[in-house]
């Protein structure tokens, strides 16, 4: 909750919109470099302790950062604390793997991104109330979270050691003959794929409520509806269809499709209905599905060109490809809306999804 508030938290405090942006670019740039190191960390030290790792100082730095109050503390603080924090999702992405079966993997992960979801809802909703009553009880109250999870884990889940993790699988991946991720190729291009898919779909929560408010005229109530309905569908769908899809096609060919179907969603936000609302609903339906059609097995391939050794070390960079993306989407789809209007916008973000998608294909061919 914490995220989703801070340009608010820093406006509060009495700096600009754009220095609260920069603190936002700022946990950007923070996540790639965790992302880096806790692949790292993950495979050196093994995922449990690199998971209890993150969440427990990720805690203590979540209160911390609330007691900053200059703007240089605040954006060391959240360097600091991204960085921590980030470096959890390989050790989580590589104990995944190694807690579930092969055949359930696609829906093991499925399963975390619910959980995502629900918590991402739930931490939005509650985060408005505190941030109404006092915005350093959104510090505490993640803190005490990550802090609470760190102790659930330990408690909880069954610990592996580095040596169990690396010399003894229940459900072994196959071999990969690269023995370094920056020796893929396939791996490599799969991962400047991702970052394009990555920064179309992260309009979703930069551009796009900016356009269903000033190019739809929608009221803040009827925006959060409309956005809350991803997360809905999300809930409801997803772990059916995965199911249903998982073992039938390729991961490429879903994720193709997937991409194709989310530049349809981007063209249809240009249809002329006068109608706002039906337009806003019927973009948000195509894109979930999209969503939940190709995302749910990016995980599944790069898992599947790992192997227990360098596992963290893939998670990390298909972590990193996502914070990178999330750097640029964040700022350069704005300025382009800006600059070229809306219109032009959903044009571009859709011809860059369907060049996403004709990589997707030419790497399947390429097998």
């Amino acid at each position: 909750m914490v995220l989703a508030f801070m340009t608010l938290y820093c406006k509060h405090l009495g700096f600009s919109i754009q220095q609260g942006g920069l603190v936002v670019a700022v946990y950007g740039v923070g996540s790639v470099a965790g992302a880096f190191l806790g692949g790292k960390i993950s495979d050196r030290f093994g995922f449990y302790r690199t998971q209890f790792g993150s969440l427990f100082l990720g805690g203590i730095l979540f209160i911390v950062l609330g007691q900053m109050e200059t703007y240089e503390s605040i954006c060391i603080c959240t360097f600091f604390l991204s960085m921590v924090n980030e470096s959890f999702r390989p050790a989580n992405a590589t104990a995944i793997t190694h807690y579930s079966e092969p055949k359930t993997r696609t829906q093991s992960f499925s399963l975390v991104r619910l959980a995502i979801n629900l918590g991402w809802g739930v931490g939005s909703a509650l985060g408005g109330i505190l941030a109404s009553i006092d915005y350093h009880l959104l510090f505490w109250t993640d803190g005490i979270t990550n802090i609470s999870a760190a102790l659930c884990l330990l408690f909880l889940l069954p610990k592996v050691s580095v040596e169990q993790q690396k010399k003894y699988s229940r459900n072994p991946v196959k071999e990969n003959k690269a023995v370094s991720p920056y020796k893929d190729k396939a791996f490599l291009w799969f991962l400047g794929l991702q970052v394009l898919f990555a920064i179309c779909f992260f309009q979703l929560f930069t551009t796009i409520p900016l356009y269903f408010k000033e190019g739809l005229h929608l009221s803040e109530f009827w925006i959060g509806v409309t956005m809350a309905f991803n997360g809905v569908l999300i809930a409801i769908i997803e772990m059916v269809l995965v199911f249903k899809l998982e073992g039938r096609k390729p991961y490429l060919v879903l994720m193709c499709q997937g991409t194709i179907l989310m530049a349809i969603s981007f063209l249809l936000l240009n249809l002329p209905i006068a109608a706002g609302l039906i337009v806003a609903f019927i973009f948000v339906l195509m894109i979930t599905f999209a969503e939940m059609i190709a995302m749910p097995f990016m995980n599944s391939y790069y898992i599947s060109r790992s192997s227990d050794s360098n596992r963290g070390q893939y998670a990390g960079l298909y972590t990193m490809a996502w914070s990178v993306a999330q750097v640029i989407g964040s700022s350069t789809g704005a300025i382009a809306a800006d600059k070229l209007g809306y219109t032009l916008l959903w044009v571009i973000i859709s011809a860059a999804c369907f060049v996403t998608a004709y990589g997707y294909h030419r790497l399947q061919k390429a097998k």
